[in-house]
Formats: structure tokens, sequence, C-alpha cells
């Protein structure tokens, strides 16, 4: 509000023939803000002038500026207030208020000079230069310390200033009192007083309400808002949700996928409160991961193998801006997929096996899959038409054994694929080949096409004459079927009229020392070597038998 300076005295010097005229003075009051028409004196009766005689004298009010304040009533001599007074507008904070005037009696002249003193009344309240006020404190400020705060105005003052600010007061609250102290001048001014230590994770702001009181009766008061901002100092350090997150990760994930997010927070404010995160990592090749400083995502930065690693801890790092850290662990388990088809590893195989042999062991071999689980678990199978068994042994050892005896002469070789299933999804196989050959043992002896062969042959031949052949096969293989023949040998001449046919055997050996035999049958074919002879047969009894005598 604008404050008018005092209004001055208007002092009227009037020379007539070159004297000053009488004056008299008077002095009246009046509370501001009274009603238009109030009776501030009766000058007649005050001056002791007769009925009728300020009409007569020409009585009029005589004021600084053109405003009219007063009226004078000529036929009562009432002085009346013309308009409301507002003391603040007319004194502003001079106390006391004092208006002058005069009331100029022109017949004969006489000035009548007035002092009216406008007494205040309590109609303001205090008012605060400013609607909010914003401090900012240290969370660390000790208690005791005063914050000066601006004070409040009161246009109004009051007898000895009863009516201007007396007092300060603020909300209740568990940190601040408000302490009024006194100024120079006699006006009061705040102070805000820090009771209980601050904590900016506890409460970032508080809002108060500052209110000043005035004297008046009823006191009449004015408030602010006074927001009292805690700045962070960095008293905490980071703390993550969990100390420790647990995560299992397929190891046919590709580069970049998610693994998780961690987070941590600090309850500290602006930088103490930024969190950027890093990763320990004791070995960059053996551990495959990348983390975001910004939003704590754990990603992949290369494939995964659970056939290599199948677990890691990576320990991860939140620190704040102000260098306060804090620390989780987090635990990847690797899940296994089915990505590695069995494995089979010989470590015995004969390449031969006797025939007519009992159960014989053709191959030794071992199976794995680096695989877990269901994936890892396997099964053996060769063909179903196969005279040979596997037989699980020891652990993943099997051994392929001859079923029954076998039989060179029926078969002499057989190929066999062994295939190694595991139990996964999709299933993996592994398929091995091997060739088992089977190795003679002399079983057969040399067989004849027939069993007598009957040749026939003219007499009277020279030895060494061939008459014919015989044929012996072995089923038998190498020296075991490899046939040699023999027989009595004929050293004479055939004579049809001596031994008309011959018996004999011939036997067929074969390199193990088994033997046939045939039999052949010879019939000598008669010549016509001999001439007519003249047989006389004389008995003899003593003998039994004929004497030939040829002539």
């Amino acid at each position: 509000m604008r404050f008018l300076k005092q209004r001055q005295v208007l002092f009227l010097f009037v020379f007539l023939g070159g004297s000053l005229a009488g004056s008299e003075s008077r002095r009246y009051s009046v509370d501001e803000e009274t009603e238009r028409g109030f009776l501030i004196a009766n000058i007649v009766n005050d001056l002791g002038l007769g009925e009728g005689e300020l009409a007569v004298r020409g009585a009029q009010v005589v004021s600084k500026g053109n405003k009219q304040r007063f009226q004078l009533n000529h036929q009562t001599g009432d002085l009346l207030l013309h308009e409301k007074l507002d003391r603040e507008e007319l004194c502003g904070p001079t106390d006391p208020c004092i208006l002058h005037f005069q009331i100029l009696l022109q017949k004969p002249l006489q000035f009548i000079t007035i002092e009216l003193e406008v007494i205040d009344v309590n109609d303001h309240s205090p008012v605060f230069f400013e609607n909010e006020v914003q401090l900012k404190l240290l969370e660390n400020t000790p208690p005791g310390t005063t914050i000066p705060l601006g004070n409040a105005e009161d246009l109004d003052v009051g007898r000895n200033g009863s009516n201007t600010v007396q007092n300060y007061t603020i909300s209740p609250n568990s940190h601040f009192h408000v302490v009024t102290h006194n100024r120079g001048d006699g006006r009061k001014y705040p102070e805000l007083m820090l009771d209980k230590a601050l904590d900016r994770e506890e409460q970032a702001e508080l809002t108060l309400t500052l209110t000043a009181l005035d004297g008046g009766d009823p006191p009449r008061s004015g408030t602010t808002v006074v927001r009292i901002e805690v700045v962070d100092i960095n008293d905490n350090a980071p703390e993550f949700l969990q100390s420790l997150y647990e995560v299992q990760v397929p190891e046919n994930s590709p580069p970049n996928s998610l693994v998780v997010a961690v987070s941590a927070q600090d309850l500290d404010a602006g930088t103490n409160g930024n969190v950027r995160y890093t990763l320990f990592q004791g070995n960059q090749v053996t551990q495959p991961f990348v983390i975001d400083e910004i939003t704590g995502e754990i990603r992949l930065s290369k494939a995964l193998d659970f056939e290599t690693i199948r677990y890691y801890n990576v320990e991860i790092a939140g620190t704040d801006g102000g260098g306060l850290s804090g620390k989780c662990t987090v635990a990847i388990e690797v899940v296994d997929v089915n990505d590695n088809a069995p494995e089979l590893t010989m470590s015995t195989l004969t390449s031969s096996t006797p025939e007519n042999s009992p159960e014989t062991v053709v191959a030794v071999f071992s199976v794995s899959d680096p695989d877990s689980g269901d994936n890892g678990r396997m099964v053996c199978s060769i063909q179903n038409d196969l005279p040979f068994l596997l037989k699980a042994t020891f652990k993943n050892f099997y051994t392929l054994v001859t079923e029954r005896p076998l039989d060179r002469e029926s078969q002499s070789q057989y190929n066999i694929t062994i295939t190694v299933t595991d139990l996964g999804t999709p299933r993996l196989k592994t398929q091995h080949n091997i060739t088992v050959t089977v190795s003679d043992v002399n079983d057969n002896a040399p067989a004849f096409s027939q069993t007598t062969y009957t040749l026939r042959v003219r007499e009277n031949n020279s030895p060494a004459l061939h008459i014919g052949s015989v044929s012996a096969t072995d089923s038998d293989a190498g020296a075991n079927a490899q046939v040699t023949y023999s027989l009595l040998p004929l050293k004479r001449t055939l004579d049809f009229e001596e031994i008309r046919s011959y018996r004999m055997e011939i036997e067929a050996s074969d390199g193990g020392g088994l033997s046939g035999k045939c039999t052949i049958a010879i019939e000598v074919m008669d010549v016509n070597d001999n001439t007519p002879e003249l047989t006389i047969i004389v008995p003899s009894e003593s003998l039994g038998f004929c004497c030939r005598r040829c002539f």
C-alpha cells in the first residue's frame, strides 16, 4: 500500500490594514473508519459563540487540497465528518496521525486551527511480502542452527504499536520452532530454529505455515508458506533389492539375451542417489556377461556351453555419485539343451572270429554324451537279424558277442551297425559300422562227388596210362580246403584173362588232416591177344584143383 506523507498544517496569513488577525487552536480525535456524519465537536460551544453567529461571520472550513473531509453546520455549529478517514492512507506509519485544518471566520477575521488526531483501529492483518518462502538446508545441519525469515508488515499502529505484529508462530512439527526478535525500530521479525537433526531420506521436504499475529483485540493474523528442502549429503550407500539373484539360462541362448536385471536403491538424492552398475569378472573368458551401467540389465556377450561351464557366480557393484557402493551376487545356472550327439569309443575290436566257437567277444566299446538328464541318457542297438548280442557291462561299457556259434560256410562276413541314441528332445544318435569276418576252422572233410567210380580199360595197357579221374571238394577255406589224393599203385599190366576187374579206394585229404574216400571199380576189357589153346584137364584128387596144360 502506498503511504501518504503527513499533511502539513496550512497557515493563512492575511494582512488587513497591516495587522495580523487573531487565532485560536483546538484539538480533537476520531477513530479511523468512523462513518460519515460523525460529530467531531460543536464549534459554537467550544468557542463560546452565539447561535447563528457562524453564518453571520461567514465561517468556512479551510484545508489543504480540494478534498473536503469535514462539514460545518452554520446553524448548529456541529463539525462533522464528511467521509470516512483511513489512517493508513493519511499518515502511513506515522504515529500519532494528526490532520491540520482551519475554520475561518471572516467578519471579523479570525482563524481557528483544528488538530484532528485519527486514532488507529486494527483493520489490517499482517502481510508477508512473499506468499511462499523457499529454504534449503543440508541434512547434516546441526540442531540449534537459526535461519532468519522475512517479517510481516502491518499497516496498523495502535497505541504504542499495539496493533502491529507482536508475535510469530509456526505450524507444529518435530524439527523447528520460531523465535520472535525485536528490531531497533521496534518491529519484530522471526527466526527459524532447528531443534532436531534432519534426514532427507526420512523426509525430503517440510512444508510449514508461518503465522504473524498482531496485538489487536481480537488479534489479526497473516500467513506464509515455508517450504524447506532438505539437501542431501551422501550418507547412504546403494542397497540391492536382493543380495542374491538366482537365474537359469538355456545354453543355446543367443548373444545379447537378457539374463537378469538387478536393481539397487540409494536413498540419497541427485548425483548421490544415481547408481551405476559394474560387473566384477575374475576372468572375462569364463564369464561371458556384460551389464548396462544405467539399467542394471545383465546380458550375454557370447554363447554359453553347458558342457564346458555349468555355473557362474557374478559379483555386481552399484556405486553412487559420491563413491559409496553396495554389492550383490548373481548365481547363473546354465541349463542343458540336447546339443550333443552320443559318442562311441571302440576299445577292442576283433576283426576275425573263428567259426563254431561258443560265445565270443567281438568288440568292447564305451558310449558317452556330455549332455545331462535325459539328454545324456543313451540306448545302444544293432540290427535284429544278426547272430550277435550287445551286453552292458560296466557303467557305459558294452560288449558285442556272438549269440551262437557261427558257420563260415553259411556266411563268412557280417556288417554290423552299432546305433547309440540319447533320450533327449529331439533325439540325437551316432552310428558306428564294423565288419566281422568269420575265420575258417577245419570242420569239413573232403567229399567226393561219387562214392564209387567205375572205370573201363582195355587189357595189356602199359603202366601210367590215364584211365579216368575222380574229384573231391572241401567247403573249408585256405589250407583246410586244399585236397590231396592217394591210392594203392597199380604196377602191372592188366590181363583180362587173369583178372577181369579191380576194386580199390582213393583217399582225399585236406590240409587240416581230414580225409574222405571213394571206391574205384576198374573193369578190364578183353582184347584178342590170345590164340586158341587146347586144354586137357587132368583131375587131381590130391590137390583139389585142375592142372591146365596148354598145347
